[in-house]
């Protein structure tokens, strides 16, 4: 009989990144690494487990730029190419190799991987998003949703229309996607505030995920800690993440993806190997990049790059199961014990990125298989749950006030306001009073529409949290800075030809053409809530 449930949650998101005004952007290189390395070894994950009778529960937030991004005609071509010579570097490397038996075994291994994702990719018809919709079906992926463009909602509490427009943008982005209204929704960076769940209530969600001190200073105290959701006083209910089980695959000291076995993701051969060799795939500036194919291991802790051994999937993949089959065990020590404690079924929520399962632990993937394997087949002291699905079965929870909370750096706000990327927020709070005052306009013609739309994408896409994350973490900040001026920078050419009644068609058409998220927005969704 099962004590109780682990419910596993992968929040898959990237910042909207497409540049069709350019034949080349690095940053675009984010979903195609994403789609080569997380996405297709997930789907192809499902597809194995489904058709060997696992009946496998998982729940995946898919942030809404990332499905437009996933559904965008320019982008499929683009990563098609992309994918097209990753496979001709791994071929070229298999003959380059052919007096080394080891590098020539990893080569071979990756012509196999980049050609079985190409072929699952155009058997998909390049459309990913509408590959894991059997899977909606059939009950064994559940797919929730997350703020408009991952807006980070605490730092624009004071414009409750555009945390609205963030929820309810995204709210109908699913819905036309998906073809059914969302049930939950990931918080971007699991960053609550008192009083957002009035919205999500309204928008029709029933529950949100958040990080787990966040839930443990709730008022008043839960009684069963994280280990239950609680209901707002909205009816919407809130989970907390566990801090145990997130500990052990996120640490970076004792996590898993850390063992000496695993593929060593910075030693890369775009940097590795002979410039005139690479050139033809790096940059076409000549710069060095990422290829993705990469041939050593770990090793160890403290080594060099130059010291790592070579990498083999053999025993990478023997690991991966020896780490699924230590996760299922402590999670059956810990539900065992915390049923004996509660006196009722807990709930163990273990939240990650996606990304880092493929892209930056590349065994992940591997990991998720032997552990959805394992606990259907090994083991019934725990199931494995959907939140939705344990709310229908448990609709009986403590009412309590949630704490402000993410599950940044600190628990709290710091990381996305600092003295890296503070100097943002005037000028997105501007563009929020301006955005919220066209909104009560009614356009003259069909031209003002696009404008007036147009504007509501352009804020929408300034207030991605990605931005200011980049500018704190130190990587690509030129690139982050850039859009953050970019959006907001247009947004005000709008507002102020909107206001003139002098709006340039064709610029707007450019704009529009470029920065096309969101095709069925309405910029009303910026009035004001109480009328």
């Amino acid at each position: 009989m099962s004590l109780g449930y682990l419910a596993l949650v992968l929040h898959a998101h990237l910042p909207f990144v497409r540049h069709p005004e350019s034949d080349y952007v690095l940053e675009e290189e984010w979903l195609y690494e994403a789609i080569t390395e997380t996405y297709v070894p997930l789907l192809l994950m499902f597809e194995g487990l489904q058709r060997d009778g696992v009946d496998f529960k998982l729940t995946m937030s898919m942030t809404p730029p990332l499905v437009s991004m996933l559904r965008d005609p320019l982008l499929q071509e683009r990563y098609s190419k992309h994918l097209d010579q990753l496979i001709e570097l791994a071929e070229k490397e298999v003959d380059h190799h052919s007096q080394n038996g080891h590098l020539r075994y990893l080569a071979e291994y990756y012509v196999e991987e980049f050609t079985r994702v190409r072929e699952t990719w155009e058997r998909c018809d390049r459309d990913l998003v509408l590959a894991l919709k059997p899977f909606l079906e059939s009950n064994n992926l559940e797919i929730i949703t997350c703020g408009a463009t991952h807006g980070y909602l605490p730092l624009m509490q004071m414009y409750p229309q555009a945390v609205w427009a963030q929820i309810q943008v995204a709210c109908q982005h699913y819905e036309e996607n998906f073809g059914r209204p969302a049930k939950g929704i990931w918080l971007p960076e699991c960053a609550y505030y008192e009083g957002v769940e009035r919205m999500l209530a309204d928008a029709g969600l029933r529950y949100f995920i958040m990080d787990g001190h966040g839930l443990l200073y709730a008022r008043p105290r839960p009684r069963f800690g994280t280990y239950a959701p609680i209901f707002t006083e909205t009816g919407v209910a809130a989970f907390g993440r566990d801090h145990e089980s997130s500990q052990q695959v996120w640490s970076s000291e004792v996590g898993y993806p850390g063992a000496a076995e695993y593929r060593e993701f910075y030693k890369d051969l775009g940097w590795e190997a002979e410039y005139e060799y690479i050139k033809p795939y790096i940059m076409p500036n000549g710069q060095r990049k990422n290829t993705g194919i990469k041939y050593h291991k770990i090793t160890g802790r403290g080594l060099s790059l130059h010291e790592k051994a070579l990498y083999d999937p053999y025993w990478a993949r023997e690991k991966a199961a020896e780490h699924a089959a230590n996760f299922m065990f402590n999670r059956q020590r810990q539900i065992s014990h915390l049923s004996s404690m509660m006196g009722r079924p807990p709930i163990v929520l273990s939240p990650y990125d996606a990304e880092l399962y493929g892209h930056w632990w590349y065994e992940g993937p591997w990991f998720l298989d032997y552990l959805f394997r394992k606990t259907w087949f090994d083991q019934n002291q725990f199931s494995m749950t959907h939140l939705a699905d344990y709310l229908r079965q448990h609709p009986q929870q403590q009412v309590a006030r949630p704490s402000q909370s993410s599950w940044g750096f600190k628990g709290f706000h710091e990381y996305w306001l600092n003295d890296t990327n503070a100097w943002i927020y005037p000028y997105l709070h501007k563009a929020a009073e301006r955005m919220i005052e066209l909104s009560r306009r009614e356009p003259v013609d069909e031209l003002e529409w696009r404008a007036l739309n147009q504007a509501a994408r352009e804020l929408l896409l300034a207030q991605s949290s990605d931005w200011a994350f980049i500018m704190r973490t130190g990587t690509m900040v030129p690139y982050a800075v850039r859009r953050t001026r970019v959006h907001l920078q247009r947004f005000t050419k709008l507002y102020d030809d909107i206001l003139a009644g002098k709006i340039d068609s064709g610029w707007l058409e450019k704009v529009a053409a470029i920065d096309n998220i969101f095709p069925s927005i309405n910029y009303r969704v910026y009035r004001p809530l109480d009328g």
